[in-house]
């Protein structure tokens, strides 16, 4: 059902090792994908709305006569939510909304010399475009995790792109409407793909039910999604290129197999696509892990998707000599998600370099952060946890320096920059400084040696009148 692979007896801190290699991931083209988004990108960009109605009667088997959703459409949906539903959907607002705020950002003045300060201003991106999927699976987590920590930068508009479905005449699914009705979200778009990117990026056109191009486009999508958003990339800001789910699991033979078994089955049951990595140093737990998957894989509802899943070449579990070595792994591979089940997972966490979201104990599984941990699920996937964080109020906050100097300020320093604009043969610079500076404070410059020598002023003419000497 799973493959195994030992790295027992390596060096994995081996200086010439790409511990990355040693854990292989799903076969993930999105250069392939390119070179299809890009003509469908470059059609919306040009026929905007028209282009986008079409590619939604093709790819998604609906003909739109508008794009935009009605308000009463989202207010109907509401309206129509399970009660349940929308008490667990207002709770994972809460918790998230409590998280988010703690990110929020403080202005920073610093007082470089007497005179001369540097103030480091937070303003939040003026329009954000979120993109949340409609695919195998229905994610109104995704709304939240999306717009919450826009809300809480402070993000003046707002719009949500959610592929169109024919079973709910071509709006999108009703409880990813109703999410956005909780959270005030007013601008939505039937639209899904690399479409609704390129919407995003160029808009759809004038008039009320047009889309306006955004600033930032963020949320998790499928690999010709993750292809638009870095073709667009540049024009737009994004947050990350997501790839396939994944979840990497540290344990040593104090973890729960159940638990352990469970957590990897409920990360393969997103996509044929996604990774679930267990790591540890006992073989005792491997086995064990091996034999709860095959009793609870074939009695869950996605039972094929899911085996699909743990059966590629992205799933493993993996023995290492000791939980020192198992730290080399999980910080090499950086999952999305990594859970730590060991005796001392607290310890080990905090070492932990590469990782979107860490999960610390029997307690805490990865299901809790994609729904009411607080935290944010929308995570770095295919390693880039290595290099990029989590969806949080910084996504949507831009940093601006405010440079402030009087002039003694300016005077003191001058001579500084002065040199260094030589050093870099860009004596302009140096004299925009020099400009404002008092006569007498002027340095004086040799010439060059190869400079020629200044002609001699000009006898004065005695005959001058006052004006003229003026």
């Amino acid at each position: 059902m799973i493959n195994r692979i030992d790295l027992r007896g390596m060096d994995l801190r081996s200086a010439g090792l790409d511990v990355r290699n040693l854990v292989p991931r799903a076969e993930f083209d999105i250069e392939a994908a390119l070179e299809v988004v890009r003509p469908i990108c470059e059609d919306v960009r040009h026929r905007g709305e028209a282009a986008l109605i079409e590619y939604g009667e093709r790819f998604d088997g609906v003909r739109l006569r508008s794009l935009r959703v009605s308000g009463d459409a989202i207010a109907q949906a509401l309206a129509a939510l399970d009660p349940q539903v929308r008490a667990a959907l207002e709770e994972s607002i809460r918790r998230a909304r409590k998280v988010h705020n703690d990110q929020r950002r403080r202005d920073v003045q610093t007082v470089v010399v007497p005179g001369g300060m540097v103030t480091e201003r937070w303003v939040p991106i003026r329009r954000a475009g979120l993109y949340v999927p409609g695919g195998l699976a229905v994610l109104p987590s995704s709304v939240v995790m999306n717009v919450v920590p826009a809300q809480v930068a402070g993000v003046d508009q707002i719009a949500v792109a959610s592929p169109p479905q024919r079973a709910f005449g071509g709006l999108p699914h009703p409880t990813i409407l109703a999410a956005c009705a909780l959270l005030g979200v007013e601008e939505v778009y039937a639209v899904g793909g690399a479409q609704a990117i390129a919407m995003f990026a160029y808009g759809s056109g004038a008039g009320e039910t047009g889309c306006r191009p955004v600033d930032i486009v963020t949320g998790p999508g499928n690999i010709y999604v993750a292809a638009a958003k870095r073709l667009l990339k540049g024009r737009i800001g994004i947050d990350t290129e997501a790839g396939p789910t994944e979840i990497a699991i540290l344990a040593d033979l104090s973890a729960d197999p159940g638990h352990v078994a469970a957590d990897l089955i409920s990360q393969a049951e997103h996509d044929p696509m996604a990774a679930a990595i267990l790591v540890s140093d006992s073989p005792a737990l491997v086995e064990a892990v091996e034999l709860e998957l095959g009793r609870r894989v074939p009695q869950t509802k996605h039972a094929e998707r899911i085996a699909q899943a743990l059966a590629g070449r992205q799933s493993a579990l993996i023995l290492v000599d000791d939980l020192e070595a198992g730290l080399v792994v999980v910080d090499g591979y950086a999952a999305e998600h990594l859970e730590i089940q060991t005796s001392n997972a607290r310890v080990l966490a905090g070492r932990v370099r590469n990782a979107g979201a860490i999960f610390v104990g029997p307690y805490s599984p990865v299901s809790l952060g994609d729904y009411c941990a607080g935290s944010n699920h929308v995570l770095p996937t295919g390693g880039c946890a290595c290099h990029s964080s989590g969806l949080s109020v910084q996504t949507f906050l831009k940093g601006i320096h405010i440079v402030e100097y009087n002039e003694a300020a300016l005077a003191e320093v001058a001579p500084h920059v002065v040199v260094l604009a030589n050093a870099e043969d860009l004596p302009a610079h140096g004299e925009a400084v020099q400009a404002r500076r008092a006569p007498e404070f002027e340095p004086e410059f040799e010439p060059e040696p190869h400079a020629e020598p200044a002609s001699p002023a000009p006898a004065p003419d005695t005959d001058a009148t006052p004006l003229e000497e003026e």
